[in-house]
């Protein structure tokens, strides 16, 4: 197969793949509104009038981060589960296609959506929420933020390559929902359960947005994104290697 035949190969897969996902109305719309419809909730019309200077931005990061978790984390977890169990990864293999074609369109289909989460957030941060950044900043979160999603999406596909279709997404809900609250991101965890927020890669990612912006964040930006590399090439090796044997 030629260079240019493959790149075809390779980017029909992910049309396809982006084309089927933005026409399942169950998945594709809480992804894209519902980040910034509770972002203009809680950002614009609750403390919108917050002493705290910082506020608005915390806010923002907040629901951009939480924005680009689910689609790669559903994505992954609740698709590949799923297609496993139907034997289409056993179709597909008969197929003349690149090995992985697969995956990789599942990838970028998380990143176009976490491509337009930012987008929407930002639109609204600048009109409706007022935020304060320059546009160099607010490209360097956003460039953060979508390949922020990668882990989310290692993450999911571990357990897209594990469980059930119909356990899947109780899988990725017992991770998705604690990750939102128990990250630290909304607000301060308890003293007591402080540390279960290391655990969390939406902490890290978290971190290294604020530390792109000059916003107060902890730890060094060269450790956060460490610990997102390494969660990424960890559960995306384990997983891959066992779609490999296992299908």
């Amino acid at each position: 197969m030629t260079a240019a035949r493959l790149l075809r190969a390779y980017l029909t897969e992910a049309k396809y793949e982006c084309v089927r996902t933005l026409r399942m109305p169950g998945f594709a719309l809480p992804f894209l509104l519902l980040p910034v419809a509770l972002y203009l909730f809680f950002g614009v019309v609750l403390f919108s009038t917050s002493k705290e200077p910082n506020t608005a931005l915390y806010i923002f990061m907040a629901f951009s981060v939480f924005g680009v978790m689910g689609p790669g984390m559903f994505g992954f977890g609740v698709f590949v589960a799923v297609e496993r169990e139907q034997g289409l990864l056993t179709l597909k293999r008969a197929l003349p296609a690149p090995p992985a074609a697969y995956l990789l369109a599942k990838m970028l289909m998380a990143l176009l959506f976490a491509v337009l989460v930012m987008a929407t957030m930002i639109i609204a941060a600048v009109t409706l929420g007022h935020l304060r950044l320059a546009m160099g900043q607010f490209l360097s979160l956003a460039l953060i933020n979508i390949l922020g999603a990668l882990p989310f999406c290692a993450l999911g596909l571990f357990i897209g390559t594990r469980a059930s279709g119909k356990g899947a997404p109780a899988f990725v809900n017992l991770l998705y929902l604690p990750m939102i609250y128990l990250s630290g991101f909304f607000f301060p965890l308890p003293k007591s359960i402080h540390w279960i927020q290391f655990t969390s890669p939406a902490f890290y990612l978290d971190q290294l947005a604020l530390g792109a912006v000059g916003a107060p964040a902890w730890g060094s930006p060269a450790m956060h994104a460490a610990v997102l590399v390494g969660v990424t090439l960890f559960l995306g090796v384990f997983a891959v290697r066992r779609l490999a044997r296992v299908g």
